[in-house]
């Protein structure tokens, strides 16, 4: 007789096994209908599942998240069952859930062509019509992989193979077809209803290694209404015009090349842009009470060892043997070569807190697939500070940095920001008792940050628990940006320590912060979320000033002279061409101020201000205009 507890703290008695369909229908008939998943202690099961002891359970709906994930997951088997049906020797590899969507990755010698996605669409809405019942079976790991070998599926054969014994080996049917997963899924195909669409096709290589096989990606999206997907669709679009890769060439800001993979080829402008924002920092950070150090990029394989990145972060590590056989490796991350630096000279509590910023480049090995723009990238700059204090002094500290963050996405143009607080993960360092100190500390200063927050329960760093600063962009997009990590074990590992007020030593409280995580990544964010039209401030190039005619070019020079001698990045367009060919060419390139020079404003020591996206003009004395734009090129909060 098992009993029921739900998450309102009532219970349902049962005088034998239950399914989560009954649990559903005993709340209420609504509930029944709308339905898709349930928990069980915490652990999602399909709705059929029979429940035959005591326990907690929570009904998911298309409303949560865990709903709408599970609506994707199975829209992501129809579209495998689609592409079998109308391409028979397509084999499938892998279909999960990702951000706003799925995708499966397909074993095919023929590419997917823009027709193809319109057929597989039309055949996956034939199968949620169909309304194919699901069932799940757990068959014996050997069974499984003969039965998918002779079926062909010789990708499926070896996932099976590197599942863990004490793992079982589910498979799914929906109606005939089937699939090796983990589950849950709905009852049936037409659960998942009609409001989905496939986005693109891509390459990528069997996981994630390019030494492997390339396989090809169909990406789709599927939401519980029309709506909802109408609106993804428009943010698409509207995504695809902001892309950092397009504008960013566009722009003239950098490029990529295969003989560097992962890193970043800067231009002129692009540059302009990178110290711009490190100018930023660095004025804000001393105001801060940082002090800016510097560490070297390759370091001896002793000290990752003692902190503990061999053995967490090894395989992503560039590495170097040198003629004497011993091992250096490219840093990753900065933060013990922080620690080196705090550990010269003697420390005493008055010194505490101590704030140490560093501007470092790290490179760390990602997967050839994974690679994406500045979004993903191998080698970039981390903000980095690291704050040596007392335990006493974890909370306010950690409020100081959360406060200069919001203040500083603001003046970026980031006023909705939320907070995502994630405590110890199963595999770390350190004392339970620390982390308990630790954890205790950070999430005090969440809560009296006063803003929204998630926990995210065994997510935090291998070394403390941390915060993560989420950005909305201007078209409803999330980023995570800014950490705030909490470390009482890297000191200790690597002999920190200070002396206290009764002569004692002790060893310090680390807190790990960026604000931008990477300035590369940082960046395209701000591509994107200003569609290249950064505020006058911070743009790349910020005036170009335009002769009417090569008769203006002195005046036109003298011009722009005095417009960099105060400050604002300006060039001055010579070019041998007309004015509206040059015109487009700069806006086009995204410079938010023209400055147009002929004979009136020759005459009149003036010049003609023609603003991006306006074709309204205004003329200017040139004192009046270096006095007025002068005064906009500053953040906000300077």
């Amino acid at each position: 007789m098992p009993n029921i507890k739900l998450p309102d703290g009532n219970s349902l008695n049962f005088d034998k096994k239950v399914t989560g369909f009954q649990i559903a229908e005993k709340i209420s008939k609504s509930l029944s209908k709308q339905a898709l998943i349930i928990s069980i202690d915490g652990n999602l099961k399909d709705l059929n599942y029979e429940i035959d002891h005591d326990c907690s359970v929570k009904i998911y709906t298309a409303k949560d998240k865990e709903g709408l994930e599970t609506i994707r997951h199975d829209t992501a088997h129809v579209l495998a069952m689609a592409v079998q049906e109308i391409f028979p020797k397509t084999q499938v590899t892998i279909g999960p859930v990702i951000d706003n969507g799925f995708y499966y990755d397909f074993a095919r010698k023929d590419p997917f062509t823009e027709e193809d996605l319109r057929k597989i669409e039309k055949k996956m809405m034939e199968i949620v019509e169909r309304d194919e019942p699901t069932h799940r079976e757990v068959w014996k790991r050997d069974k499984a992989i003969e039965h998918f070998k002779k079926a062909g599926e010789i990708y499926k054969a070896e996932i099976i193979k590197d599942i863990p014994k004490e793992e079982e080996v589910s498979v799914y049917f929906h109606g005939k077809w089937h699939d090796l997963c983990r589950g849950p899924h709905l009852s049936s195909t037409g659960k998942i209803g009609k409001y989905f669409k496939l986005t693109k096709v891509s390459g990528a290589y069997w996981r994630g290694d390019s030494k492997n096989e390339m396989l090809q990606r169909i990406y789709g999206t599927s939401w519980p209404s029309q709506k909802e997907l109408d609106n993804y669709l428009k943010m698409i679009e509207e995504a695809e015009k902001r892309d950092h890769r397009k504008l960013g060439k566009e722009m003239d800001l950098f490029h990529f090349r295969e003989e560097s993979p992962g890193s970043v080829f800067w231009h002129e402008r692009g540059w302009n842009l990178f110290q711009k924002l490190i100018d930023y920092m660095r004025l804000r950070q001393k105001k801060a009470g940082y002090k800016e150090i510097n560490t070297p990029e390759i370091l001896d394989r002793g000290l990752w060892e003692k902190s503990g990145h061999w053995e967490k972060f090894g395989e992503h590590m560039y590495t170097s043997t040198t003629p004497d056989e011993k091992i250096f490796a490219i840093k990753p991350m900065n933060c013990p070569g922080c620690v080196q630096v705090f550990n010269q000279g003697l420390k005493s509590y008055r010194d505490l807190p101590l704030k140490m910023s560093e501007f470092g480049k790290v490179h760390r090995y990602e997967p050839s697939g994974a690679l994406h723009g500045l979004m993903r990238v191998r080698a970039f700059t981390q903000d980095d500070a690291h704050i040596f204090c007392t335990e006493d002094q974890i909370t306010q500290e950690s409020l100081s940095v959360t406060n200069l963050i919001l203040d500083i996405y603001k003046d970026l143009g980031f006023k909705n920001v939320i907070l995502k607080y994630s405590d110890r993960p199963e595999v770390r360092v350190g004392d339970d008792k620390v982390w308990d100190k630790s954890e205790a500390a950070l999430l005090e200063a969440v809560k009296e940050s006063k803003l929204e927050y998630s926990i995210n329960k065994g997510e935090g760093a291998f070394y403390g628990p941390k915060i993560e600063f989420v950005l909305r962009d201007a078209i409803g997009r999330d980023w995570q940006c800014g950490t705030l990590q909490v470390d009482l074990n890297l000191p200790e590992r690597l002999s920190a320590s200070y002396v206290d007020k009764d002569g004692s030593k002790k060893i310090p409280v680390m807190l790990h912060r960026a604000l931008f995580g990477s300035l590369e990544r940082f960046i395209g964010i701000l591509i994107e979320n200003y569609a290249g039209k950064f505020p006058f401030w911070i743009s790349p190039l910020q005036v170009v000033v335009i002769p009417v005619s090569d008769d203006f070019d002195k005046y036109s020079k003298e011009v722009a002279d005095k417009v960099n001698n105060s400050g604002i990045n300006c060039q001055v367009d010579l070019k041998n061409h007309n004015l509206n060919y040059k015109i487009r060419e700069h806006s086009l390139a995204k410079v938010p101020i023209l400055l147009i020079c002929g004979k009136k404003e020759v005459d009149t020591n003036s010049v003609t201000i023609r603003k991006l996206d306006s074709n309204d003009q205004e003329n200017m004395k040139l004192d009046k205009f270096l006095e007025k734009y002068t005064a906009l090129n500053q953040a906000v909060s300077n």
